[in-house]
């Protein structure tokens, strides 16, 4: 349980302290398409990953279907045998964020 509150809490922060834009379009388009109003989009705000809702106390309703969306994640890779020192990288991840609308507030 206590690496669930981990990986969401991170979550949470890497939704708020993110600048990339990048993926709005496909998060107004995903979800204009699905009936939510644009005025009613909000990235980072009422737009979240799964565990980022879990850490604000919500959950996904059963069925319900996100949007996909890619992000690129730092990564770093150690050559041990070489003796050089780590390079970092970045590489594509895809993941689902939800609307405000299809989450509820989990039962205390």
């Amino acid at each position: 349980m206590a690496t669930e509150t981990v990986t969401q809490s991170a979550a949470l922060d890497r939704a708020r302290s993110s600048n990339s834009t990048a993926n709005f379009g496909a998060i107004y388009a995903g979800f204009t398409a699905k009936g939510i109003p644009f005025g009613d989009i909000t990235p980072r705000v009422n737009v979240l990953t799964f565990n980022a809702w879990r850490a604000l106390g919500r959950t996904v309703r059963k069925g319900e279907h996100g949007v996909r969306i890619t992000t690129w994640v730092e990564m770093t890779k150690i050559d041990s045998a070489a003796g050089a020192p780590p390079a970092s990288f970045r590489r594509p991840k895809t993941t689902t964020v939800f609307h405000v609308s299809q989450t509820e507030a989990v039962p205390s």
